[in-house]
């Protein structure tokens, strides 16, 4: 009885020593764990930005510049998709930045974002658009094409103008969408890249614009006129949404 006694008192009347320790230990604990939570969470959180396009466009040798500075002599087709952490010279201001002030010091640092190139092969392109669909703080799509394989009867312009196609689809089925949580989300812009423009045969940017919007014109026709001869009415609300544009 005297041992519970003795411990009772001791509790109640702790040492200056056991004070410290306590006050240590209640102020330390929250600042670990904030500090491992942040960190846990500091690459799922960072803005990224998708590499989508036909295979042998280039999204890899981009991929590879953004995160080393210098591109890659070789890259193989991608199976997987390839993630890598890069960041914007100092003083770039992103969009979310403008109205920053000139004088804050967060201007004087790195802007890291996450930049995820998917591959292009046809089987394996539910990588990109799993990522459309299901965004984890997605900013911005580059969508890279091969000018020089874009002129007017190339493969390489049909396969890219069908890929595109899909693409804006999804992006028009997100915008339209009547879930309240989709809407919630914002837009995501996208951007046309024509990569190999030093080659001989490739179109300038004028012409790579023209060809693709031709292009995806004849697949936006060839699909609408697919789903009509297999007696789909336009009447439905969800088959209009397998339509691009109006």
């Amino acid at each position: 009885m005297s041992t519970i006694t003795d411990w009772a008192h001791a509790l109640m009347s702790p040492s200056p020593v056991a004070l410290i320790i306590g006050v240590l230990l209640v102020l330390s604990i929250p600042l670990f764990l904030h500090s491992f939570i942040f960190r846990a969470s500091g690459l799922t959180t960072l803005p990224s930005i998708l590499l989508i396009g036909p295979s042998g466009s280039g999204k890899t040798s981009l991929l590879t510049l953004f995160e080393r500075g210098t591109s890659a002599a070789q890259t193989h087709t991608s199976q997987a998709p390839i993630s890598a952490e890069c960041h914007l010279p100092v003083g770039t201001l992103a969009s979310s930045d403008k109205y920053r002030s000139v004088n804050d010091p967060t201007n004087l640092t790195h802007k890291k974002f996450l930049l995820i190139d998917t591959p292009g092969h046809g089987k394996l392109r539910h990588h990109a658009l799993a990522n459309i669909t299901n965004p984890q703080n997605l900013k911005g799509i580059i969508f890279v094409v091969d000018a020089a394989t874009l002129s007017a009867g190339d493969e390489g312009l049909r396969h890219t103008a069908d890929y595109l196609h899909d693409i804006l689809l999804i992006l028009q089925k997100r915008a339209e969408s009547k879930n309240k949580a989709v809407k919630a989300l914002k837009e995501i812009p996208i951007l046309i890249a024509a990569n190999k423009g030093d080659l001989f045969t490739a179109l300038p940017a004028s012409l790579v614009k023209s060809s693709l919007e031709a292009e995806i014109s004849k697949v936006r026709s060839s699909r609408s006129k697919g789903l009509l001869d297999s007696g789909i009415g336009m009447d439905d609300e969800g088959d209009r949404d397998e339509w691009l544009g109006e």
